[in-house]
């Protein structure tokens, strides 16, 4: 469920097909900038309802996907 969310967020941000986002999808694949990365990072704080901290997260949105689920159940 979390990485379906993660997935539309990302596609919807970054205007790209959801089939082009898997597990295994790095954020460089998906060319995020720093810019980019504020903005998503601050989109999934509010749709989780937890605070991110980017450094934390990793490279792959496996990793975010990880990292929420860390942070839904504390």
């Amino acid at each position: 469920m979390t990485f379906e969310k993660v997935k539309n967020l990302l596609a919807e941000h970054l205007d790209i097909d959801e089939a082009e986002i898997s597990e295994d999808t790095t954020f460089e694949d998906l060319g995020v900038d720093s810019l980019d990365t504020v903005e998503i990072m601050m989109e999934m704080e509010d749709e989780f309802g937890i605070e991110i901290k980017p450094a934390e997260v990793g490279k792959s949105v496996k990793e975010l996907v990880d990292y929420i689920d860390s942070k839904i159940e504390d």
